[in-house]
């Protein structure tokens, strides 16, 4: 208990000096609905939210929400995202997304985990992201940043989301989990990169446990 309860307080202290004590960093994608939110998140794999925060205004003023989307012409939709990373993938997912949300849900995003991951192309991450920052539900979500930031840092030695999730959660109360999950994901991206980490500008370079920090 002794071990669990430093480690709780380290990371406490870490995301404290990350915020430099404020609120937490707001989260990259532009969106005003649980359904505009889904959408962007899914187009956000293996691509930076500034080029889906291009794509998606012209998107939307296309298809507003899940019923304009789900009658949507296929080819149309590849052609709105075309300069997204695998985008035939994602329109066809986007497509029968929406068609299971009116079908299903009366064109309402469910709020619930279980429903969100029967959605096509939504997996855990995702629900997470969606489940926190659309309805306030706590929820960690484990990205590759935030994989990487947490073993760096000395909280998780595997790479499994899940296994990463589950040790996290344990050392934080639910209301800071997707607090926790935007500010880590933030020092992954711009401070403790997967190469060339900056470790001279790192705020907790002190409480790191990086063996090749420097």
């Amino acid at each position: 208990m002794g071990k669990v309860n430093a480690e709780a307080k380290r990371l406490e202290e870490i995301l404290n000096r990350l915020t430099g004590g404020g609120p937490p960093p707001k989260p990259g994608l532009d969106y005003d609905t649980p359904w505009r939110q889904l959408v962007a998140t899914l187009l956000s794999a293996q691509c930076t939210d500034a080029r889906v925060n291009m794509v998606t205004p012209s998107l939307f003023a296309k298809y507003p929400g899940p019923a304009e989307m789900a009658v949507a012409d296929l080819e149309e939709l590849e052609e709105a995202i075309r300069s997204i990373g695998l985008f035939r993938n994602k329109a066809k997912n986007l497509k029968a997304m929406a068609e299971k949300v009116v079908r299903e849900h009366g064109g309402a995003v469910p709020p619930e985990r279980e429903a969100l991951e029967r959605l096509p192309g939504v997996g855990r991450k995702t629900a997470s992201v969606v489940l926190a920052q659309a309805f306030g539900v706590p929820a960690f979500a484990v990205d590759t940043h935030v994989g990487r930031v947490s073993m760096r840092l000395g909280f998780t030695k595997t790479k499994d989301p899940l296994k990463v999730e589950e040790k996290m959660c344990s050392l934080m109360p639910p209301e800071r989990w997707g607090k926790a999950h935007l500010i880590l994901i933030i020092h992954g991206r711009y401070c403790c990169k997967a190469q060339r980490p900056l470790c001279g500008e790192c705020k907790v370079f002190d409480l790191c446990r990086w063996p090749e920090k420097g």
